[in-house]
Parts: C-alpha cells; sequence; structure tokens
C-alpha cells in the first residue's frame, strides 16, 4: 500500500513521539513508524505476570529537568508526578557507604580529610569551565585526576567510569563527566540532599499517552514496522520501504541510532556520509530486572566502587517509588554497558542471572535465589553514544544527504547525555522546524 503523509518518523522513542506530537496539533498528517511493539524506546516498559509494571532500564528525572514535566503538564498529567529524596550510596571495600548529603561525604573514611574535602570542593571547580570545548580533547581521567588527586581518581571514579564506558573508557572525553557533575551539583536541596522525579506508572505509560493523543488528534502511530530501506529521486527522499509497503511522505525524521539510521539508508546514500554516520561508537547495554519478595537494602541508588563487579551500580527503584505501588514487590536493576563483542552479551538469561547472582551475593550475603520472584533481562544493542575526543567535530548534524530528510537522534544531544529530557526538547525544537518546512 502507498500512503500520503505531511511527515513519517522511524522510531516511538520520546523524540519521535514528541515531535509526532507537536506536529499533530498543528494540523500536519504524521505516521510513526516503531519496530518494537511498545513506544518509549529504552523508556518503554513491560509487565511481570503478576502485572507488576516497570521500566526495562532503570529512568527517574532530576529536580533541575524543564522538559519532562513541561510535557507532562502540557498533557493534562501533573498530577502523576511524584518526587521523592534520592538516597544514594556507594560500596567499597566490602562495605557499604552513605553518601546522600555532605555530612555523608565527611564520614567517608577509606578518604583522608583532605581528600574528602577536594572531592567536595569539586563541585565548584567543575563549574569554572564556561567553553566545555576547551576539555573535549580530554580523557576524563586527563581532566579529572589533577582536579580531585590519584587516589580520589582512583577510589571514587574510575571504578565508576570503568563500569559505564567498559573498554572504551579511556576514549571518552571529558565533556560527558564535566556535564554530569554541573548537572548533579545543581539538584541538590539547601541540606545538600537530592530530589528527583519520576512519572506515576513508568515512563511507558507516559508515552502510551502521547501515543493515545497523537491517535486522537489523527495521526497513526505503528508497531511492529520496520523501515527497510529508502526510495530517492533528485535528492530528496520520495518514500520508505517497509514490509507492509511504501511509505510516502513529504518530510521524513529519523530518530534511532545513527548505526540502525546507516543501515536504512545504505543503498542509496553517498559512502561517504554512511561512514560518517558508522564512525560513532556505541555500547549496548544488558539490564537484568528483579522482582524480589524483601529488600535488598534502604538505599536506591547503591554505586559499586569495589574492583571486579560487573555493574554500573544496584539501583532498587522501590527505594524511591514506594513498594505499595507494586503489590508490595521490591524492584531492583542491574545494568550492564558492554561492546557487542563481550562473551557475556551472547549469554542466556539463566546464565546471566547466574552471572549476576555471583556478584550480588557478594554485596548482600544474606540474599537467597528463593528471594527471586521473577526476573527478565532486556538488551539493547545501541544503548550509550561514545563520545570520544573532539566528538563535536565529527558527530554528524540534523542534515542528511536529502533536501526532506532529517536526523534527531541521542547522539546528537550532546554536550549533554541521552536522556529522556533532552529527547523532549530535540523533538519540541524538530516539530518547529519541520512546521517551518511545511509551511
Amino acid at each position: 500500500m502507498e500512503h500520503e503523509y505531511d511527515v513519517a518518523i522511524v522510531g516511538a522513542g520520546f523524540t519521535g513521539l514528541t515531535a509526532a506530537l507537536d506536529l499533530t496539533r498543528a494540523g500536519k498528517k504524521v505516521l510513526v513508524l516503531e519496530a518494537d511493539s511498545v513506544p518509549g524506546g529504552l523508556a518503554s516498559t513491560f509487565d511481570f505476570r503478576d502485572g507488576v509494571r516497570i521500566e526495562k532500564f532503570y529512568h527517574h528525572w532530576f529536580n533541575n529537568d524543564v522538559y519532562v514535566p513541561e510535557l507532562v503538564r502540557d498533557l493534562g498529567l501533573e498530577g502523576e508526578i511524584v518526587t521523592m529524596p534520592s538516597k544514594t550510596g556507594m560500596y567499597f571495600n566490602g562495605r557499604h557507604w552513605r553518601l546522600s548529603t555532605p555530612l555523608d561525604l565527611l564520614r567517608f573514611s577509606p578518604l583522608s580529610f583532605w581528600e574528602r574535602i577536594r572531592l567536595g570542593l569539586l563541585v565548584f571547580q567543575v563549574r569554572r569551565v564556561k567553553d566545555w570545548k576547551s576539555i573535549e580533547h580530554l580523557s576524563i581521567r586527563e581532566w579529572l585526576e589533577p582536579l580531585c588527586g590519584k587516589n580520589v581518581f582512583r577510589i571514587v571514579w574510575q571504578p565508576l567510569i570503568e563500569n559505564k564506558f567498559s573498554v572504551v573508557a579511556d576514549a571518552v572525553n571529558a565533556v560527558w563527566m564535566w556535564k554530569k557533575l554541573v548537572l548533579r551539583g545543581s539538584t541538590r536541596d539547601s541540606k545538600g540532599g537530592e530530589q528527583l522525579a519520576y512519572f506515576r506508572g513508568g515512563f511507558g505509560r507516559l508515552a502510551e499517552e502521547m501515543v493515545k493523543q497523537i491517535r486522537a488528534g489523527g495521526g497513526e502511530v505503528r508497531y511492529g514496522a520496520h523501515a527497510q530501506e529508502v526510495v530517492s529521486a533528485n535528492g530528496r527522499l520520495q518514500a520508505l520501504r517497509t514490509g507492509e509497503g511504501l511509505v510516502r511522505a513529504r518530510q521524513f525524521l529519523f530518530t534511532p541510532s545513527f548505526s540502525i539510521i546507516a543501515d536504512i539508508l545504505q543503498k542509496d546514500a553517498p559512502a561517504d556520509y554512511l561512514a560518517r554516520l558508522r564512525r560513532v561508537r556505541y555500547l549496548g547495554n544488558a539490564c537484568l530486572v528483579l522482582e524480589l519478595d524483601r529488600s535488598l537494602s534502604d538505599t536506591y541508588w547503591l554505586n559499586v566502587n569495589d574492583p571486579g563487579f560487573p555493574f554500573v551500580g544496584v539501583i532498587e527503584h522501590t527505594n524511591f517509588d514506594s513498594p505499595q505501588n507494586y503489590g508490595g514487590k521490591h524492584i531492583v536493576f542491574l545494568s550492564r554497558y558492554l561492546a557487542k563483542e563481550d562473551p557475556v552479551w551472547t549469554y542466556s538469561d539463566e546464565q546471566y542471572l547466574d552471572f549476576a547472582l555471583q556478584h550480588l551475593q557478594r554485596m548482600f550475603p544474606q540474599m537467597q535465589r528463593s528471594w527471586i520472584q521473577e526476573y527478565r533481562i532486556w538488551r539493547a544493542e545501541f544503548a550509550q553514544p561514545v563520545t570520544e575526543r573532539n566528538y563535536s567535530s565529527y558527530v554528524p548534524g540534523q542534515e542528511t544527504p536529502y533536501a526532506n530528510g532529517w536526523i534527531s537522534s541521542m547522539a546528537q544531544i550532546y554536550p549533554e547525555d541521552r536522556g529522556t529530557n533532552y529527547a523532549i526538547r530535540e523533538g519540541r525544537a524538530m516539530a518547529q522546524k519541520l512546521l517551518k518546512l511545511l509551511s
């Protein structure tokens, strides 16, 4: 079948859905093609067998984020926002340390008193950087170690960076860390604590509400719809080929990873442009979601700084959003970033659970396998763009070789890191650009 739309959008993550919502409200005929069976991208949700719904990959937003709460209010759902203090900590040298407030930091005895002071003052040193391009040529270690000292870097930052970026940890530029520290430093309340926000029922529920309003406005969202290749003529895209036939449109917006976009364009686009898209490297993510009958600890976000622990941290979601909202169950995320070449990527679900439990039980010796009521493992091949040195000089922009083809992807949010808040911002900006082109 052949259809005619004002805009065809590939991807029903928050960038694609936000753009589609704004375009539909402006009276444009929009189609969103999503390869998955649910909307939301990396923020999509799933149901355990008992009906408990939760994200496939953990999510929250910060109290200084603007675009998520703005969207929620715009949808008339501001009553569904819950804001709660964050309980954070660190597992180091076989012990759990609370790190939610400045006082907790002063009690962190693995660092000397002067090192604790240096760590506490780091956020003020970081804020002195006004031009992020001035540090883009440095790795995180090259920039951060002189600021906080070698021992602070070794104990506090190095394990987190290596767990986050795996085999490419030394390739990531300093801007990624700079932005994280600036943003986190500005989320503290007057007592030094941190407030986080969440959408009741999960971000997938928010995405589903967006789909509902897009459809109510005359737009279309199709699931299980794979964009296979493009059809072009005279420097313009004519159509997208899908399993159901051709989709014709006046403008086209691509929101997946650069690698997926390159696959869609590979039979048509110039070789040098495809090479630019594939130049950006990604890490995958394997996320184990546990449904437990009891809690592991009272900490929401437990960073793990012991060598050899293969996960970013232990995120016990129900120490943030109450277990009462999950049928009294306790939800824990164990997230591992890795390259596809890592043997762990090919583990079966049962192998992955065994792999994870041997480390989790080292941290929580009392934990028994019988505590697990159910578990799921979710894998995302392109979960984290790798922002290497001088990333801004080679990351592709929104323009493509086609006058009516555009890209808005999480790898372009830089210098911010990927996140739902910025995906919404970029979706809104892209909708405004397309509306001008369609007028």
